[in-house]
């Protein structure tokens, strides 16, 4: 069976570095060294796994100063390893006004990436503040979509607050508000959303231009309400990612399967509702 994910980092120094002091308390978070892989080996563990990877950029470098992971190396990425890399996601830091228009411009236009990933708790935003909205109207007239972040991130996890961030800023109501002012972007949910899995099954089932991706949890802790709701009533917006280099696919692939779904809801889960809804 086809296997796309959805949300891979790339998992070099290029990412680790983009993370600035957030990396040594991942670390912390994970149990275990946040550390950079080669390329090579990289790509290598995803064509082990069998599966098409669609790398995301990273890019909050106004809050902590670190070097983007940026649009042009994901897609050189892409460029080099086409078998593996089926696309990739680019990234754009939102306080960055005009030079953000103008990379998100770039971003699509020259670099041909599929849309753009926000991560609204590292990047301390909310993606329905209006200050964002000359950045959603750009993406939007590129005809793109995105993928955002919701609910809780180990990124700051038990650090004294949270490093600064806020676990508000990813609550699914911000993406049910963009989702009802830009009716015609596509919007990609990004992790299950705890503790608000419930209010993201509600955005999802509202809004028709809204899916989402399962990525960054173990399955066998997926709240019942989901394990159920996958397989029924949002089979036709659930999507897979791994949050590489989060765990190992082979875990991720058993526990998908210990579900309990049959392959017709797996097949959607692991490939046709992105290849439906994003054309890949």
């Amino acid at each position: 069976m086809r296997r796309i994910d959805l949300h891979a980092y790339p998992g070099t120094q290029e990412w680790i570095d983009s993370q600035g002091p957030f990396v040594e308390a991942l670390g912390k978070y994970w149990g275990r060294a946040w550390t950079a892989a080669a390329e090579s080996d990289v790509i290598a563990g995803f064509r082990a796994a069998e599966v098409e990877a669609v790398l995301v950029a990273f890019d909050i470098e106004s809050v902590v100063g670190a070097p983007p992971c940026t649009n042009d190396y994901v897609a050189r990425l892409r460029d080099e390893y086409p078998d593996t890399v089926v696309q990739a996601w680019g990234a754009v830091d939102p306080h960055k006004g005009d030079e953000a228009l103008r990379e998100a411009e770039h971003a699509i236009r020259d670099l041909h990436l599929l849309g753009f990933h926000f991560h609204p708790i590292m990047g301390k935003y909310r993606v329905d503040d209006q200050k964002l909205y000359p950045l959603w109207e750009t993406i939007n007239s590129l005809r793109v979509p995105v993928m955002i972040d919701v609910g809780t991130t180990g990124m700051g996890a038990g650090m004294p607050g949270g490093m600064g961030t806020r676990v508000s800023h990813a609550h699914p109501m911000a993406v049910d508000n963009l989702a009802a002012d830009f009716p015609e972007l596509t919007i990609i949910a990004s992790h299950p959303g705890w503790p608000w899995v419930e209010e993201m099954t509600a955005v999802a089932l509202h809004k028709g231009n809204v899916f989402w991706e399962l990525s960054g949890w173990a399955p066998k802790y997926f709240p019942e309400s989901l394990r159920r709701d996958a397989r029924s009533r949002l089979r036709d917006k659930v999507m897979f990612g791994s949050d590489h280099p989060s765990m190992p696919y082979q875990r991720l692939f058993d526990e998908w399967g210990a579900l309990g779904y049959g392959d017709e809801v797996l097949a959607q889960i692991f490939h046709g509702n992105a290849e439906r809804v994003l054309g890949l």
